[in-house]
């Protein structure tokens, strides 16, 4: 599995780069707690934990809960740790409306889009969309409930096999950049990775995990990097992945950024970059001990 491939590159750059300073540990050897009137931590053995000086958590955001991922998160924080990806970044990331609130507020270029609270989506259609639109949940990775749709009469004819478990977003489509896209991979404001991935057999979407193909590119596109870079720092992570979509005029606009980022073995920069991260976090602390996780911390 790719998610155990990550977490073994990252153990084996924290050899190198950490060692006798990190930890692997996962989510569900966790437990939290309050005790006379302080933050607790230990493992499911009940052994008390120090909280580490910095942590890189890796979770599924598909899967991720306010009541879970993100308590524990918080209570990190709390304690002292120092995330490289802080939980209300990853909170604003893993909504994909939340990540554009801030990012246009920013000034920086994303899709005309529209989204919805608690009116039934029947009615949200009828409000207006763009048209034609591609339709994303807020909530999603991987390509999962994405989809385009020509005109509103369509999404009208189809809105009833929707899951409705979570909102909408509708955006405005990009032809010139349909099935291809430009993934950076940034790590503390630096361009680690870029790469052009394009989707299979015609497909909207240019997802790798639905068979699309991908062709490393870095420094190819100056000016989309350099608004990758751009779009991390303004969401606050130290580590993210932003797909930008081609437009006809030779720019950019942001599609989505990722605070899971996952990448592919031949992207043999990305590890080492997210272990150097730690370690300056860890320096600037006076060299306590850090951990590195997947679907753990």
């Amino acid at each position: 599995m790719a998610g155990m491939r990550i977490v073994h590159e990252l153990t084996e750059a924290c050899e190198r780069l950490l060692p006798g300073r990190y930890t692997v540990v996962h989510t569900d050897e966790l437990i939290l707690g309050v005790r006379a009137g302080r933050l607790t931590l230990h493992d499911i053995g009940g052994r008390p934990l120090t909280a580490p000086a910095v942590a890189y958590a890796r979770m599924s955001s598909a899967r991720l809960s306010s009541d879970r991922e993100i308590t524990l998160l918080r209570h990190l924080e709390a304690m002292g740790t120092v995330l490289l990806n802080p939980a209300d970044a990853v909170l604003a990331c893993v909504n994909k409306f939340w990540h554009l609130q801030q990012l246009a507020v920013a000034g920086l270029p994303v899709p005309d889009s529209r989204s919805y609270a608690d009116a039934p989506l029947a009615k949200a259609i009828d409000a207006g969309v763009p048209e034609p639109c591609v339709v994303k949940a807020v909530r999603g990775q991987q390509g999962g409930q994405v989809f385009l749709a020509p005109d509103a009469a369509m999404l009208r004819a189809v809105q009833g096999s929707l899951k409705d478990d979570s909102p909408y977003v509708f955006q405005r489509y990009v032809a010139h950049s349909h099935g291809r896209d430009l993934r950076v991979v940034v790590v503390d404001g630096r361009v680690v990775a870029a790469q052009i991935r394009s989707a299979a057999d015609g497909d909207l979407r240019s997802n790798l995990a639905l068979g699309g193909t991908a062709e490393l590119c870095r420094g190819r596109y100056p000016a989309g990097e350099e608004l990758a870079v751009r779009a991390a720092e303004v969401l606050g992570l130290g580590v993210a992945g932003v797909d930008l979509l081609f437009e006809p005029d030779g720019g950019f606009t942001i599609c989505e950024v990722n605070v899971h980022v996952g990448w592919r073995a031949y992207m043999t920069e990305v590890a080492p970059a997210v272990v150097t991260a730690c370690r300056a976090r860890l320096d600037a602390a006076g060299g306590a001990a850090g951990s590195v996780a997947g679907g753990a911390i």
